[in-house]
């Protein structure tokens, strides 16, 4: 019996209070660990109507300008115009951070963490800065290995930012959100049911003064300028019973954080595949990599990111679990949802046997804490917003399929025994 359903994401811009509040975190973790690799850091951040609050735990020998750095990365998103309630130059910035609980310090720290390449036995000894369950998932449905929604979304959010930054439509304003509806048969995208774009924008553009004509203008210009030359390098488009939604309210003229508060870790569905795979609950943004949140995150998506590049499966999902303190995971569970092409179990053991999970090997393995130093003090900022997953954009290790040739050695070599 065939199966047809929707499948809808969703994907927020940089300007949306929630990423400002994201991006702010871990630029304030790019900065503390280029100065100082060895550093624990979980900064959080609120935003509301002109003012930044960031606050958490930091235990450093980095020497930072917090309001500088807050100030710098708000201008990068674009909030520079004081009459969006919220502004680089003029918002108030309060820091209240505190030291990491030496109770959590005690199962992570060694003198041993902190060299650049440990032993077998030297990564046994380091554990999980805290206990938690992650999950990691790739498909073949898009080059980058994710599921079409999110992708789809994450194109027509950046698409968005960037018509807004160079000029081409200078009346939007940083603030939006994009929504996107697949059509799927028997288990694979067919079609685009839905395409929906609220975008903040100018109350007035050129002479237009008039709601109804201000709004026909952005629907007719997002859909030119945004939605044709996203679609246009990829083989689903929308066709003639593709709904396009704009502005469903009717206006967004108020929006960023003087529209809604912001908060470090409340997109972390957009962060991810989309509501596509599971996941576990805990935030990347503002964490350095001893938080298996975020680097155990990382590990399980480059295991099913190479488990489907090689062939093995259409779809997989790994879900991994820790206690604090303890380095190997306490569970390490593996689902392909019927498209394995050989046995999950087998699956399961090259997972565990070529990739490293434990937090300081999957520090080591993907360079996690030395990335920002040697990108100039920027990285982690990067994936704050427009997802952390199938970033063919940016230069990620996590999202390299280096080991699928090995795990099809790996497995035939098996078999054949």
């Amino acid at each position: 019996m065939s199966s047809s359903y929707l499948f809808t994401s969703e994907s927020v811009t940089e300007g949306h209070p929630d990423k400002i509040c994201d991006q702010i975190s871990d630029t304030v973790l790019d900065a503390i660990l280029a100065q100082d690799p060895a550093s624990r850091v979980a900064a959080e951040v609120v935003v509301n109507t002109g003012l930044v609050l960031v606050t958490g735990e930091i235990t450093t020998k980095a020497q930072v300008n917090y309001v500088d750095l807050v100030r710098k990365k708000i201008t990068e998103i674009g909030y520079t115009h004081a009459e969006n309630g919220f502004s680089a130059n003029s918002c108030s910035v309060l820091i209240a951070l505190d030291e990491q609980s030496p109770d959590i310090s005690q199962g992570v720290t060694s003198a041993q963490e902190q060299r650049e390449s440990l032993s077998d036995s030297e990564l046994d000894k380091i554990g999980a800065g805290d206990q938690g369950l992650m999950f990691g998932y790739a498909c073949n449905e898009t080059p980058e290995l994710m599921p079409m929604p999110i992708s789809l979304a994450h194109r027509v959010s950046r698409r968005l930012a960037e018509v807004r930054k160079n000029g081409d439509l200078p009346y939007l304003r940083p603030d939006g959100k994009t929504q996107v509806s697949v059509q799927y048969e028997d288990g694979k995208p067919v079609g685009i049911d839905t395409i929906l774009v609220s975008t903040q924008h100018t109350e007035t553009i050129g002479d237009l003064s008039d709601n109804t004509a201000v709004q026909k203008r952005i629907k007719d210009d997002l859909w030119s300028a945004v939605v044709q030359p996203v679609f246009a390098d990829i083989d689903l488009k929308p066709n003639d019973n593709t709904r396009f939604l704009v502005n469903p309210t009717g206006k967004f003229v108020v929006g960023g954080p003087q529209g809604d508060s912001g908060l470090t870790g409340r997109k972390i569905i957009v962060d991810t595949y989309g509501g596509y795979s599971r996941h576990g609950g805990g935030a990347f943004s503002g964490k350095d990599p001893t938080k298996v949140d975020r680097s155990a995150s990382y590990a399980a998506r480059y295991v099913a990111n190479n488990i489907v590049a090689a062939g093995l499966a259409d779809k997989c999902e790994v879900q991994v679990s820790y206690a604090i303190g303890v380095a190997r995971p306490v569970s390490v569970f593996l689902e392909t949802f019927g498209t394995a092409k050989v046995s999950e179990e087998a699956l399961l053991e090259i997972a565990q046997k070529h990739f490293e999970l434990r937090p300081a090997g999957i520090i080591q393995t993907l360079n996690l804490r030395n990335l920002p130093q040697e990108r100039g003090g920027r990285f982690y900022q990067d994936v704050a917003a427009y997802g952390h997953f199938g970033r063919n954009d940016l230069d990620l290790p996590w999202e390299k399929t280096d080991k699928a040739q090995l795990l099809k050695e790996y497995l035939l070599s098996t078999s054949a025994a």
